[in-house]
C-alpha cells in the first residue's frame, strides 16, 4: 500500500494544492504500515491497542485525503478506487481486532476479578476443605 500511495503522490500534478495534499498522503498513508509493524511488536496488551488505534486514526486520515484528492478534481475516483478499497479493508480489520482485543481483555479482568473473589471467600475450588488430613 505504502508504495502505491508514493506512486501516485509521485504522479500528482505540479500544483501548489497537490503538493500540500501530496505530502499528508504520503505521511498518513505510509506511516499505516510503519505503526502496524510497531503495533506487532508491541510490548503489552495496552501498548498493543494504543498502536493498532495509530494505525486506525492514518489509515482513516488517508481516506480523507484521498477522497480530498478526488473532490478536487486533481485525480479521477476510478484513479484511486483501488487504493481506497484497499485502505477500507485496512480499517475493518484494525477496528475489529481493537474490538477484539478489548473484548477479550474485559473477559480476563472478570475473570480475574471472580478468582480473587473466590479466593477471598475461601471458595478456592483447588483446595478441598473436606481432606481427611488432620489440621
Amino acid at each position: 500500500m505504502a508504495l502505491d500511495v508514493i506512486s501516485l503522490v509521485e504522479s500528482l500534478p505540479a500544483s501548489r494544492t497537490a503538493n500540500v495534499i501530496g505530502r499528508q498522503l504520503i505521511r498518513s498513508g505510509t506511516s499505516i504500515g510503519a505503526n502496524y509493524r510497531a503495533a506487532c511488536r508491541g510490548k503489552s496488551k495496552a501498548d498493543l491497542l494504543f498502536k493498532l488505534s495509530i494505525v486506525e486514526e492514518e489509515a482513516d486520515e488517508t481516506v480523507y485525503w484521498l477522497e480530498l484528492l478526488i473532490e478536487s478534481h486533481i485525480v479521477s475516483k476510478a484513479r484511486v478506487a483501488a487504493l481506497l478499497k484497499e485502505t477500507d479493508e485496512i480499517i475493518a480489520m484494525i477496528v475489529a481486532s481493537i474490538k477484539t482485543l478489548r473484548e477479550r481483555n474485559e473477559q480476563f479482568k472478570n475473570h480475574r476479578k471472580s478468582n480473587n473473589k473466590s479466593l477471598k471467600l475461601g471458595h478456592d475450588s483447588r483446595i478441598n476443605k473436606h481432606s481427611s488430613r488432620p489440621a
